[in-house]
């Protein structure tokens, strides 16, 4: 794991945003098609803000969200909504959105973009990622090396049920960044070296990753 600290937010979004396009722009000079995953949620907004203006040849890149909530794709809740209107928009408007949300029961193939070129995560203070949340009955499923690359999966606390990339799509991108911010956080990313990947899902990712922290 490398952990790169910033002095503020600010900075971090457009640094992770430069090494996202370079990533990008790299995979696809040996690649014809390139893919990205990155979460929802409000912290990475500015992060696209950024890299949709970036010079990539977008129509090359398949943009995928790394776990989805079970509602409409225009729901205030939903990580399409946001990463429409904030991702692909300016040059990433060309970029192939592909969605994970099931047709009934069925979820999509998303077998053709895998591995995945560049995987970007945030981690709650539970230390859980994209939707493999501690202490969830469906985690060690989720986990299980023979898992399925999507998973309708419940959330903690009553929230809305959610679909998830699992570990092993998680583990196995190409280049891993992990963005997060403030004191709980950091702490909660120290204390996952000293649990199992079932306690602390983040430790999934963790090995090969850069993690990105601001205050």
């Amino acid at each position: 794991m490398e952990f790169i600290e910033y002095p503020d937010r600010d900075l971090m979004m457009i640094d992770l945003a430069n090494h996202l396009a370079g990533e990008l722009n790299e995979a696809l000079m040996t690649h014809d098609q390139a893919s990205i995953a990155v979460p929802g949620g409000s912290t990475p907004g500015p992060v696209f803000d950024a890299l949709c203006a970036a010079d990539i040849d977008w129509s090359r890149v398949t943009i995928l969200v790394g776990d989805e909530r079970r509602v409409p794709a225009d729901h205030e809740r939903s990580n399409e909504r946001m990463i429409r209107a904030r991702l692909l928009t300016s040059r990433a408007a060309a970029a192939n959105y592909v969605s994970i949300r099931p047709d009934g029961e069925t979820l999509p193939d998303i077998s053709a973009h895998l591995p995945l070129s560049v995987l970007v995560v945030g981690m709650g203070a539970d230390m859980h990622t994209a939707s493999l949340f501690p202490g969830s009955a469906d985690l060690e499923a989720a986990l299980a090396d023979d898992a399925p690359d999507l998973m309708l999966v419940e959330a903690a606390d009553g929230l809305e049920p959610r679909i998830t990339m699992t570990g092993r799509v998680l583990s196995e991108a190409m280049s891993t960044h992990v963005l997060i911010a403030g004191q709980e956080k950091r702490d909660a990313l120290e204390q996952a070296a000293n649990f199992t990947r079932m306690e602390a899902p983040i430790r999934t990712v963790l090995a090969n990753a850069t993690v990105h922290w601001a205050p």
